[in-house]
């Protein structure tokens, strides 16, 4: 490689896996109480075993909530819809251990409160990314291996490959030039596929299939070489899956959610949630401005890091890091934001419109990069004229 290159990889993994089954139940139950109630204050986490999913937390809503009937649709959603791939929705155990918010923390936050005065949930910094590589202004590799898993979902539900199972993980590592801050892909470099499958495929029609009918679908040939490596199901049998093969919980695939390891993390899972905890929405209106920022050209890339404090509805700090990719100063570019953005949580709650039951398609696919008008975080800004 030349001295200037180097390899980053980001992995993502499909709407069965426990961990993500437990974001998309954890969702399901906040839209559920969203659709009945905008105002439902939900902190909704799930855990999952063979045979058992455990809703837990803290909710307060107007909706009369049929729990049961939420997590066993999630369930269904994605596919564990028979005891022979290892969870059957109409059969598991789903168990309930739900009390009201907390009324120290709503009485300091939200109750009898204007929005612009509505305070953040809880303390906490969060990030948002975005970069000029990719038409979705999201890192390569990140896009890459949500690719490969959007459509290795797709192939089984439609059945173009019976074979499939709900449960897979992919990553991809790309060969990146630094270009003064810039980042230019060159090439991938690696891929990595291992997807749950039924008993009776072979290994060799698995590596095959998964490289001509998803990894070729999905990765541009530009990308793809003599050299590139692939690791298609590389430990054999992928049989058993889901929970049955791996406890899962909610809130371990933040990375994924994010940005496959680019820019930063403060820490704080977004499933669940109800826009209040600023975990949430402070880090959409971070991937907000960070890709206004990018979008308007004014610079290559952006990190940009809020972070608030429990009962203060300003934040505490607000942070822009181009990389030497700006077209003018950080600090000039942070006064724009701060000119064009209401960082207030109660204000971000508004203008991106943050109360609609539209949280379940988030929690597989990733939160950001992705065009659907719901996301409203990813209708960027026109800051362009800003620039003096």
């Amino acid at each position: 490689m030349a001295s200037k290159t180097f390899l980053f990889t980001s992995e993502s993994v499909t709407e069965g896996h426990p961990d993500k089954m437990c974001d998309q139940v954890s969702d399901a139950v906040l839209d559920a109480c969203l659709a009945q109630d905008p105002e439902s204050k939900v902190a909704c986490e799930t855990a999952t075993k063979t045979g058992m999913v455990l809703v837990f937390g803290e909710i307060t809503t107007k909706g009369h909530i049929d729990f049961q009937n939420v997590v066993r649709n999630a369930v269904k959603r994605i596919g564990f819809d028979d005891s022979s791939i290892g969870f059957d929705y109409k059969t598991c155990n789903v168990l309930v251990a739900i009390e009201q918010q907390s009324l120290d923390i709503a009485g300091g936050v939200h109750l009898n409160r204007a929005p612009e005065d509505i305070c953040a949930g809880d303390q906490g910094h969060m990030f948002g990314y975005a970069t000029d590589e990719t038409p979705e202004l999201m890192p390569l590799t990140h896009v890459l291996a949500s690719g490969l898993v959007t459509k290795l979902t797709e192939l089984r539900k439609n059945k173009t490959i019976p074979w499939l199972r709900p449960d897979a993980k992919t990553q991809v590592t790309v060969e990146y030039l630094n270009d003064g801050g810039r980042m230019v892909p060159q090439r991938v470099h690696t891929v990595v596929i291992s997807t749950q499958h039924a008993e009776d495929v072979t290994n060799e029609v698995i590596r095959e299939t998964l490289k001509e009918q998803v990894i070729k679908a999905v990765i541009p040939a530009k990308y793809l070489d003599e050299n590139t490596k692939y690791h298609l199901n590389p430990s054999g049998r992928f049989v058993i899956g889901g929970p049955q093969g791996d406890a899962g919980l909610t809130g371990r695939k933040i990375i994924i959610d994010s940005y496959g390891g680019w820019g930063a993390h403060g820490g704080g899972a977004f499933s669940g949630k109800d826009p209040s905890k600023v975990d949430r929405s402070g880090a959409y209106a971070g991937r907000w401005i960070a890709k206004s920022i990018v979008h308007s050209g004014l610079a290559a890339r952006c990190l940009v890091q809020v972070s608030y404090s429990i009962g203060v509805a300003e934040p505490l700090s607000v942070h822009v890091e181009t990389y030497g990719t700006g077209k003018i100063p950080d600090a000039e570019i942070l006064a724009i934001v701060l000119k064009n953005f209401d960082l207030k949580p109660g204000c971000l709650i508004r203008d991106l419109k943050l109360k609609r039951p539209i949280y379940q398609k988030t929690a597989s696919g990733g939160h950001f990069g992705r065009n659907d008008p719901d996301f409203t975080w990813e209708t960027p800004k026109n800051l362009a004229a800003e620039k003096k």
